[in-house]
C-alpha cells in the first residue's frame, strides 16, 4: 500500500451552532483581526445584510473593530475583483462572506486576489461551498469554476440557516448526496485512467452523502437538526475537496450534468437540485441503487423530476447530451463521447426524471 501524502490548507475554525452570529467579533480576535488597525471587509448582498451583515457590523464596532461592507448586485468575477480592490485600498486584514453562495464565492475569489484570509458565514445552506476551495461566478455571463482559497473560518449559526426558505435546505441535500455518484466516477478514472485517488477525502465525501441519505426523514424537518445535519455534511463534503486538492470527491457526472444545464437554461434551478437529479440519473449509469437516492430525495422533499426542478423535458436530454463536454479533462461514466440520445432519453425515462 502507498503512502498518501496531504499537502492543503483547511480551516482553522469551524463553528456550527445555534446563535453563533454573535461570536463572530470573538471569533476574528481569535484570528488576531485585532492585532492591527486594518479594518475588516464584509461582503453581503441586500438580503443578508438585513438577515445577518448589519448585525455583525455593529457588533465589531462594540469589540472597536472597524469595518468596510460592500454589497454585490451579481455573482461575477467583476464582483470578486471589486472586493479585491476595496481591501487592498483600505489595508484590509480580513474579508468576510456573509450570504450564500453567490456571495461566499465573491468574498471567497475576492479574497485570493487579495491574498487575504477569508471567514465564511453562510445564510443558507444550499450548497458545499460553504468551506470548499472553489467559485462558481459568471464571466461574460457564462459560469465558470475558479480556485480559490478555503475559508480560514466557517461560523454556521444554525437558527439563521434554518430560517431560510426550506427549499435551500433541500437543494444542500441534494448537493451532498450527489458525492456517491463523485465517488464512484473518481474511482472509474482511478481504474480506467489511472487518475491518482485520495483515500481519505474519497471516505469522506461517502460519509457525507450517507449520512444525509440514513437521516433524509430528520432533514424533512427543516428544524435546527436538520440545518445541522446538512450544515456538517456540506462542510464535510468542502473538507473533502480541500484534502483532495480538487472538487473530485464532491463533483462528478452529476455536476457536468448541473453545469450542462446551467449553460442552456435561460433560468437555471438552484444548483443542489440540478445535482440531486444528476445523481439519480448517474447512478443509473453506473448501475448502482439510484432508487434508494430518489426515495432519500424524495423523503426530504428535493425535486426528483424535471416538472418538480422547474426544468423542461427536452432540456435534461439535451444536457445528458452535451454534459461529457463540460470539463473534457475530468473523466466520468459519460466517458469522453457521450451518451447517445436513445441513452440519454432511456435513463431519464426509466429513473422518472422525464
Amino acid at each position: 500500500m502507498g503512502i498518501e501524502i496531504l499537502k492543503t490548507r483547511l480551516p482553522r475554525i469551524i463553528s456550527v451552532g445555534p446563535n453563533l452570529i454573535r461570536q463572530v467579533p470573538e471569533t476574528l480576535i481569535e484570528l488576531g483581526a485585532h492585532e492591527s488597525d486594518c479594518p475588516i471587509v464584509l461582503v453581503h448582498d441586500d438580503i443578508t445584510w438585513d438577515i445577518a451583515g448589519k448585525e455583525i457590523v455593529e457588533q465589531l464596532q462594540d469589540m472597536g473593530i472597524s469595518s468596510h461592507s460592500y454589497c454585490i448586485r451579481q455573482p461575477t468575477i467583476e464582483e470578486s475583483e471589486n472586493v479585491s480592490s476595496l481591501a487592498s485600498e483600505i489595508k484590509a486584514s480580513h474579508i468576510l462572506g456573509v450570504g450564500g453562495g453567490s456571495v461566499i464565492d465573491v468574498a471567497k475569489l475576492g479574497s485570493k486576489k487579495a491574498n487575504l484570509p477569508f471567514v465564511s458565514i453562510p445564510t443558507n445552506a444550499s450548497h458545499d461551498g460553504i468551506a470548499s476551495m472553489r467559485a462558481s461566478l459568471l464571466e461574460k455571463d457564462k459560469k465558470k469554476s475558479f480556485e480559490a482559497n478555503p475559508p480560514i473560518a466557517v461560523i454556521a449559526d444554525l437558527n439563521i440557516i434554518s430560517n431560510a426558505p426550506f427549499r435551500f435546505l433541500a437543494a444542500g441535500s441534494g448537493d451532498a448526496i450527489a458525492n456517491k455518484t463523485a465517488v464512484l466516477d473518481w474511482e472509474l478514472a482511478h481504474r480506467l485512467k489511472g487518475e491518482r485517488i485520495g483515500e481519505y477525502p474519497r471516505v469522506l465525501a461517502d460519509m457525507a452523502a450517507e449520512h444525509v441519505i440514513r437521516d433524509s426523514k430528520l432533514v424533512s424537518r427543516g428544524d435546527l437538526i436538520a440545518a445541522k445535519i446538512i450544515t456538517k455534511a456540506l462542510i464535510t463534503s468542502s473538507i473533502a475537496m480541500c484534502l483532495a486538492g480538487s472538487s473530485r470527491p464532491a463533483s462528478g457526472s452529476e455536476h457536468l450534468f448541473s453545469h450542462a444545464l446551467d449553460r442552456i437554461l435561460d433560468k437555471p434551478a438552484l444548483h443542489g437540485e440540478q445535482t440531486a437529479l444528476g445523481s439519480i440519473l448517474m447512478m443509473y449509469l453506473h448501475g448502482g441503487n439510484w432508487q434508494r437516492i430518489r426515495s432519500a430525495l424524495e423523503t426530504i422533499g428535493a425535486p426528483t423530476t424535471a416538472r418538480a426542478a422547474g426544468i423542461p423535458e427536452e432540456k435534461i436530454i439535451e444536457a445528458l447530451l452535451i454534459a461529457h463536454s463540460i470539463r473534457p479533462e475530468r473523466y466520468t461514466i459519460l466517458g469522453s463521447t457521450g451518451l447517445t440520445e436513445q441513452a440519454a432519453r432511456e435513463a431519464a425515462e426509466i429513473t422518472g426524471v422525464i
